[in-house]
């Protein structure tokens, strides 16, 4: 694998042969997925899922969990259905986690990825410790697998998840560094959040977007790379600098033939950018 491959984020619904598609032509080598229910993982789907990649050439380098009940329609909602942050739904949310861990080395990828919800900023809240547990317990799981934890940035700033990856203190913690969340959740410049989180960074979403007007009251915009408030060569730089060394996986929150066109001008920022900062 090249140093810096790119990727594409997936979905394995209906329009997966369009993207692995689209992923083909525009000769992208890696994928990460969002993991199929749980009905979509059988002996069966596992083989012919496992097909389609290899047939299309696309390693898969991260199985991401979604759990039912999650919705991001405002801010607010989120903090109360994502991750495994809601606790009354955390226990079954982290079996769920191990299931999908399971199918993850089914399907021999080594890293997990999930979006644990919104930390309690103070370490002496009462669901502080409930959360660190709960993630100790699903990186144990997954060492079991040989597998990593990649936790993606967005409802919290960078400091409080720096100080909850290191209250969690297990090796195979790490993030997956999303630029665009941080816009969109009104949770900090992404620059400076990647140059505090990048020792932890194994992963990462190109994904660009705009400044809400009440930043962490109300949603920022997605939109094309290139075209919001990331500033994607810095972004790259930064990674560079860091000696970072694993795919550079392009998402875009749309669907359709829209989402491929936007993946493909993406890409070639994306190349061309690399061809003057390496």
């Amino acid at each position: 694998m090249d140093r810096l491959p790119l990727g594409i984020f997936m979905i394995c619904d209906q329009e997966l042969p369009l993207r692995l598609a689209t992923a083909q032509r525009l000769g992208i080598t890696t994928a990460q997925i969002l993991a199929p229910p749980e009905t979509e993982r059988t002996p069966r789907h596992i083989e012919e899922l496992k097909s389609r990649f290899i047939q299309a050439g696309i390693q898969i380098t991260v199985v991401f969990c979604g759990f039912p009940g999650e919705s991001y329609a405002d801010i607010p909602t989120v903090k109360t259905t994502v991750g495994l942050a809601p606790t009354k739904t955390r226990a079954e949310r982290l079996t769920a986690a191990y299931k999908i861990a399971d199918f993850a080395r089914l399907v021999q990828v080594k890293a997990v990825g999930l979006h644990i919800g919104f930390i309690p900023e103070e370490q002496n809240d009462p669901d502080y410790r409930p959360l660190v547990e709960a993630v100790r317990s699903l990186c144990d799981h997954c060492a079991g697998h040989g597998q990593a934890v990649h936790l993606e940035t967005g409802q919290e700033t960078a400091h409080v998840l720096l100080r909850f990856l290191q209250d969690v203190d297990r090796q195979n913690l790490a993030v997956n560094f999303d630029p665009a969340n941080m816009i969109l959740y009104g949770a900090g410049e992404p620059i400076p959040a990647l140059e505090m989180l990048a020792p932890y960074v194994r992963s990462v979403h190109l994904k660009d977007a705009l400044w809400a007007a009440h930043p962490g009251q109300e949603w920022g915009v997605e939109v094309p790379l290139g075209s919001g408030d990331v500033n994607m060569e810095q972004f790259l730089q930064t990674l560079i600098n860091n000696d970072y060394a694993a795919p550079l996986t392009i998402e875009r929150e749309i669907v359709g033939e829209k989402q491929a066109l936007d993946i493909e001008a993406g890409a070639a920022l994306i190349r061309s950018l690399l061809n003057r900062l390496l």
